[in-house]
């Protein structure tokens, strides 16, 4: 079995994503988000890389379905529809449409994937789906790759403790150390240290001290619900859309 985290898109080494499963992780907020988006009846979300690109697509794509959304430094951009919190993805506000979602770090992490023979996301938001497709891959394949978005590209104890909560999840009763690379013992140690609480290492991080003082505490409390967005969120061809099942990975 190899089971790799990776703390940052940077940290990633040349060829590390060829051909392997790859689970992202961007729990505050990138990942959540999508999977709030998905839940409530978004066709797909199309990451990229910039505001300019952005606006790109969705002017390439053009119709009244097509919804920019995302933040830089925590806030929303102005001229987009929407933000990067949960809480704005109702169905009035997503359900039929396409978004076009720009963010500081998750949408870089998922670009970072190519080369990857399939890309998920996960958080606490659809941690127990997420982990059931993990532990299918890793029945399958023997391997797993599980990607932290981060913070400005560097390490995030918000996505490395999430990390840390998916392998629990995925191993169940298995106690596989052998295989596991070193930032995935530091993942599992988190989770010895805060336990199943999510809102402890949420409101510990730097990430979420930035959004509780940039009045996002009602995000923050989202993020930490746990399977509140039952939906496996899956990325190829450059647009993230709901799996249909468990079954349909290997």
């Amino acid at each position: 079995m190899k089971l790799d985290v990776v703390f940052s898109p940077l940290g990633l080494l040349p060829g590390q994503a060829t051909g392997r499963t790859i689970f992202v992780i961007d729990i505050l907020r990138a990942s959540t988000v999508i999977c709030a988006a998905l839940h409530h009846g978004a066709r797909a979300i199309l990451p990229a890389a910039s505001t300019e690109e952005a606006l790109r697509l969705a002017q390439t794509i053009g119709g009244t379905d097509v919804v920019l959304c995302g933040e830089r430094s925590g806030r929303a951009i102005a001229g987009f529809a929407l933000g990067n919190s949960p809480l704005e993805m109702t169905p009035d506000a997503v359900r039929g449409r396409t978004l076009v979602m720009t963010t500081t770090n998750g949408t870089p992490a998922l670009l970072a994937t190519q080369g990857a023979s399939a890309v998920y996301l996960a958080a606490a938001a659809n941690l127990t789906v997420a982990a059931a497709a993990a532990r299918d891959v890793l029945d399958g394949r023997g391997e797993l790759l599980i990607l932290c978005a981060g913070r400005e590209r560097a390490f995030a104890l918000d996505d490395a403790y999430a990390a840390g909560r998916l392998l629990v999840a995925a191993l169940g009763s298995r106690r596989v150390r052998k295989g596991m690379n070193d930032a995935a013992l530091a993942s599992l140690d988190l989770v010895r240290r805060y336990g199943t609480a999510w809102e402890r290492p949420l409101r510990a991080c730097r990430g979420g001290l930035d959004l509780l003082a940039l009045g996002f505490e009602a995000d923050l409390v989202d993020t930490a619900r746990e399977d509140a967005y039952p939906v496996l969120p899956v990325y190829h061809e450059r647009r993230v859309t709901a799996a249909p099942s468990p079954a349909s990975l290997l």
